[in-house]
């Protein structure tokens, strides 16, 4: 119930009214790990904000390095965002498709 609460209040302040309300919040991916041993948390961002940079919540994690992929993904979550208008980038697009097969 908070949780839902504090979630409406972050929406409507990422909200630009000069766009009819047009979200600014994006599904994508944040680099973490060593030189070259990449690793990926899934996160919900303002879409302002940068790669690295202050995020909403961790939804998931994905690590290319493994053989095959691994992915963890709350879809339900990722599913809420996308439901209140946060646009996922092309590559988090693909691993979610790829978690629900």
């Amino acid at each position: 119930m908070i949780v839902e609460l504090l979630t409406i209040n972050i929406l409507k302040f990422f909200t630009r009214e000069s766009r009819g309300g047009e979200l600014l919040v994006k599904i994508r991916l944040t680099r973490m790990g060593a030189l070259k041993k990449p690793f990926y948390r899934i996160i919900v961002a303002d879409a302002k904000a940068r790669r690295d940079g202050p995020f909403i919540e961790i939804i998931g994690t994905y690590d290319p390095k493994k053989e095959p992929s691994e992915i963890n993904l709350k879809l339900d979550r990722a599913e809420y965002w996308v439901s209140q208008g946060a646009q996922p980038t092309d590559r988090v697009k693909r691993l979610i498709e790829k978690v629900k097969a």
